[in-house]
């Protein structure tokens, strides 16, 4: 993306191998890296991140690649925050932090 967008999500979609234990050992230091990072579980296996621009989308971007272990599979996908806003949530609830972080301002939960 190139585009000056304020205000977005990324959104980390993955499915890694985690039946031995060396799989799961990664597949553990994958998401806590995910977490450490400032990305809230949305749903298993699907991460999400408020960013204040696409400078700051693809800064966290790229340490997910940098992070990201050789096997299994990650998806990224980035949103401006009012098409995530539009996102129909058909079963379920939206999390505590979704409904927290709106697009007007933005609250830290440690």
């Amino acid at each position: 993306m190139t585009s000056n967008y304020r205000n977005m999500r990324v959104l980390v979609l993955f499915d890694l191998p985690s039946v031995e234990k060396e799989e799961k050992r990664i597949y553990a230091k994958f998401r806590k890296e995910l977490i450490k990072d400032g990305f809230t579980m949305m749903q298993f296996s699907i991460y999400m991140r408020f960013c204040r621009n696409v400078q700051d989308s693809n800064k966290h971007i790229e340490k997910i690649r940098n992070l990201s272990p050789k096997d299994g599979h990650i998806r990224i996908l980035s949103i401006t925050e009012h098409q995530y806003e539009e996102m129909i949530v058909v079963i379920g609830e939206m999390t505590e932090t979704e409904k927290l972080v709106k697009s007007d301002y933005l609250v830290v939960i440690e």
